[in-house]
């Protein structure tokens, strides 16, 4: 899926360039908020991409296993819930970002494995740092589930700051 909003290659001097990972989570809210409030330059300057990962979509056979019929309609009506998903949790994102008038804020909505997708975007966008947040999985979860912050804090070129919500 293309960009809502295509990111410019950043000019010298012109700030930081900070990549921050949006979902639908409440983590991902809490690292943006976080990294508002503590990170981007309150003089202005820095660019904030909001990236978000659109999970591909599922191919289905013509016929499941119960021995319903994947319509176009029906494959169409799930298309446009994940579109609706992805837009709700960048629109929520742009929100918090709107209130912080001295920020430059740019959105990429890419199809993909999130943790391909948001190291891919940080490598391509050079960014500065990488800001997510942490679902907080324990050790048999992360084996089982994987964690898109490990991954990308192992594979990633820039700085990666992975910010906890805290416990309440």
């Amino acid at each position: 899926m293309a960009s809502a909003a295509p990111p410019a290659a950043a000019a010298a001097g012109s700030g930081r360039r900070i990549v921050v990972a949006v979902d639908e989570g409440e983590e991902s809210t809490y690292a943006l908020t976080w990294c508002l409030a503590n990170v981007v330059s309150p003089a202005g300057g820095d660019t904030l991409v909001l990236v978000h990962a659109r999970r591909p979509r599922p191919v289905y056979a013509a016929m499941d296993s119960a021995g319903y019929m994947m319509t176009s309609d029906v494959l169409a009506s799930v298309e446009r819930h994940a579109n609706a998903i992805s837009a709700a949790a960048v629109d929520k994102a742009k929100r918090l970002c709107a209130e912080h008038p001295h920020v430059k804020v740019e959105t990429l909505v890419e199809s993909g494995d999130p943790r391909d997708v948001v190291c891919d975007a940080a490598e391509k966008l050079a960014a500065d740092l990488l800001v997510m947040g942490s679902h907080g999985y324990g050790f048999i979860q992360r084996a089982f589930l994987g964690s898109v912050s490990n991954h990308c804090a192992q594979n990633c070129r820039c700085p990666v700051l992975v910010v906890k919500r805290p416990k309440e």
